[in-house]
């Protein structure tokens, strides 16, 4: 588009000769139906050269966001999984889960608690052979040695690494080799680039994956911005760059706050689904978006976003590879699941 644009530009540049040219007097023939039809094609060719510049645009963007990964419409039957209530240790579920696939079966990771804003965050896990019907872990909570919630998975080896928000906010690592039991691994280290701890303060909603012979870990600092940091050993992690590589606006749907909850590789590009909100109410409302990069440090928001209107506060988003098609889930407070508009559920 830049190219048209600047073809644009120069055809209407003044050159040496039509600067002469227009310096000359008017000319003393009026008008005549010649010289009508010569304006009117040359708007007509400037016109053509601006819905071509729009067309190539929309093409850049459209291949940047194929229709795969940005157009869903919600199953017949949600939410598809939720807390189950009074009575139980889940009063409420919050926050990011996960969904992973391992051979023929969906696993899901949820935090519980019990609805209180001090409640302690507890670990969950349900199992399906669809992603749709969802039956509970016997031995929930799985983990709650730790406050545990806004989880990802990430399998490396044989070993499953899970990056989740503890205590205050700060990320820390489990790791388990059966998805069932998991051993706390402790706090990450962050440190700015040139190796100095990170100010004290929140840390969260952790997204890692192995890239190149090194671990990458997004984070971010009061839903302020995403930061991403690298590490060879898993326990201390140094920033890339001390700058954010994602931060809130321009549009209202993340004009405030935002967080990372996924890259998707897909097709030579990198696809972060992330949540954001106007913060311009209470309780604020989240929305579920998408950006591509091609080197995880560049990124370009979705000029449709968000995914789903605003007015729905469905947010945590994941994108899923069914083995047919990605379905989009939404993660809190409850899990809700989305269908390509052009698929079939």
């Amino acid at each position: 588009m830049q190219n048209v644009v600047e073809a644009l530009g120069a055809a209407r540049t003044p050159t040496p000769a039509t600067r002469r040219c227009a310096d000359l007097p008017p000319s003393p023939i009026p008008m005549g139906e010649g010289r009508v039809r010569a304006l009117i094609l040359l708007r007509c060719l400037a016109l053509v050269g601006l819905c071509t510049a729009a067309a190539l645009c929309r093409a850049d963007d459209s291949a940047e966001f194929p229709p795969e990964l940005t157009r869903f419409e919600p199953a017949a039957h949600n939410p598809v999984f939720t807390a189950e209530g009074p009575g139980h240790w889940d009063v409420k579920m919050r926050e990011r889960g996960w969904i992973l696939r391992e051979g023929d079966v969906w696993h899901l990771f949820y935090t519980g608690y019990d609805g209180t804003r001090a409640g302690i965050k507890r670990l969950g896990h349900a199992t399906s052979s669809d992603g749709l019907n969802w039956a509970r872990d016997p031995g929930n909570p799985i983990y709650g040695e730790h406050w545990t919630e806004d989880m990802m998975v990430v399998k490396h080896g044989d070993t499953f690494y899970m990056f989740t928000e503890g205590l205050d906010d700060h990320a820390q690592m489990l790791t388990s080799k059966d998805l069932s039991h998991w051993t706390w691994n402790g706090f990450l280290d962050i440190r700015k680039a040139n190796g100095e701890k990170i100010a004290p303060g929140p840390y969260g909603t952790p997204t890692a994956l192995f890239e190149d012979g090194r671990w990458l870990l997004f984070y971010e600092r009061y839903d302020a911005g995403v930061w991403l940091a690298q590490s060879s050993d898993l326990k201390t992690f140094t920033n890339i760059q001390d700058e954010p590589v994602l931060r809130p606006g321009p549009d209202k749907c993340d004009r405030r706050f935002i967080a990372l909850n996924q890259i998707l590789k897909y097709k030579g590009r990198y696809y972060a689904c992330y949540h954001g909100s106007p913060g311009d109410s209470k309780p604020a409302i989240w929305s579920s978006n998408l950006a591509v990069s091609t080197d995880l440090i560049h990124w370009k928001k979705y000029p449709g976003n968000p995914l789903r209107p605003l007015s729905e506060n469905r947010s945590s988003n994941l994108l899923i590879d069914d083995g047919k098609q990605f379905r989009l889930y939404t993660m809190h407070d409850a899990v809700w699941v989305y269908f390509p508009v052009h698929g079939s559920n």
